[in-house]
């Protein structure tokens, strides 16, 4: 991977951080509060890539080692994700609600290929939060239009993943994240929202850092080490495509937890820390996470017969 050193890197500042409090308030319309909350995404990516193809040109680019073609397909990434703000203010103003407005962020990148690395993560997310989102939208249209823009999320995942030269299509599915899962880890970029912004009904688990164990991979060790300290007995529970998989550390020492990582993960996956190894990924559940790992999947095998 050309680029892998810089991608882990980040992988382990996003997953570090400390996501800020927000208030709370009651699901009332479900769709409404989905697309508010798809919005609030959307504006985060808008924001992302708006303040780099600002910063660094086509030639700041290139010296970083990627094509012309790369640097102007990122212009239609960014008019997506502007079409995409554009669309859900839109519906939401429509349906008679106040769009929520753009906030102040922070992104953790200071060069091409760092942003690149951290495009890629921040794409994964998005492709995460549609996805765990999509079960409880109860409008047809709703849900057609989310997958529309899920679809293109995708596909710019699968570009800058392999833009630093990871497998674009590392996992047979991809991988949905429930909304505080993906607060958690979308609110360590923002720094601020506008008082007149609706509370949307999320909260932020406690931070998980991924310590030691990059670059990671099946079967391989990793240290946890939750922000604050665990009583009790806890579990890794790590998220894959449509796997789910808890295992016990192998090692728990001064707040740091060794676990090896399941066969089944592959591609940007997630894990969190659990009271229990069932699976379940309730609120009342979640200890801590989800910190964000980054797997090679082993050599593909398939049946070449179409029979």
């Amino acid at each position: 991977m050309r680029f892998s050193t810089t991608a882990l890197a980040l992988i382990a500042i996003v997953s570090g951080v400390t996501a800020a409090p927000t208030k709370r308030q009651d699901s009332g319309d479900i769709d409404a509060v989905i697309l508010q909350y798809a919005l609030t995404l959307e504006h985060l990516e808008n924001a992302f890539y708006k303040k780099a193809l600002s910063e660094w040109d086509e030639k700041a680019f290139t010296d970083a080692g990627f094509s012309s073609k790369f640097y102007n397909d990122l212009k239609y990434v960014a008019h997506d994700e502007e079409g995409h703000v554009v669309y859900l203010e839109a519906g939401l103003t429509a349906a008679g609600a106040m769009p929520v407005a753009p906030c102040d962020y922070s992104f953790p990148m200071t060069d091409p290929k760092s942003f690149v690395a951290l495009s890629s993560v921040i794409e994964g997310v998005g492709v995460s939060a549609y996805l765990g989102a999509a079960p409880l939208v109860t409008s047809k249209a709703y849900l057609t239009a989310a997958g529309a823009i899920l679809v293109t999320e995708a596909l710019h995942q699968s570009q800058q993943r392999s833009a630093i030269g990871e497998t674009p299509s590392a996992n047979v599915f991809g991988t949905p994240l429930g909304f505080n899962a993906v607060y958690s880890i979308a609110s360590g970029f923002i720094k601020s929202c506008p008082e007149t912004n609706m509370p949307l009904p999320v909260k932020a688990y406690p931070a998980l850092t991924l310590v030691s164990g990059l670059p990671t991979a099946q079967g391989a060790h990793i240290d946890l080490q939750p922000k604050d300290a665990v009583s009790g007995e806890v579990f890794a529970t790590f998220v894959s495509g449509l796997n789910v998989a808890a295992v016990a550390p192998q090692t728990m020492s001064g707040g740091m937890l060794m676990v090896e990582v399941p066969m089944m993960v592959e591609g940007q996956s997630y894990v969190f820390l659990t009271r229990d190894n069932s699976g379940n990924l309730t609120d009342s559940n979640i200890v801590a996470g989800p910190v964000i790992l980054e797997v090679t999947p082993l050599a593909p095998t398939f049946n070449i017969s179409i029979t």
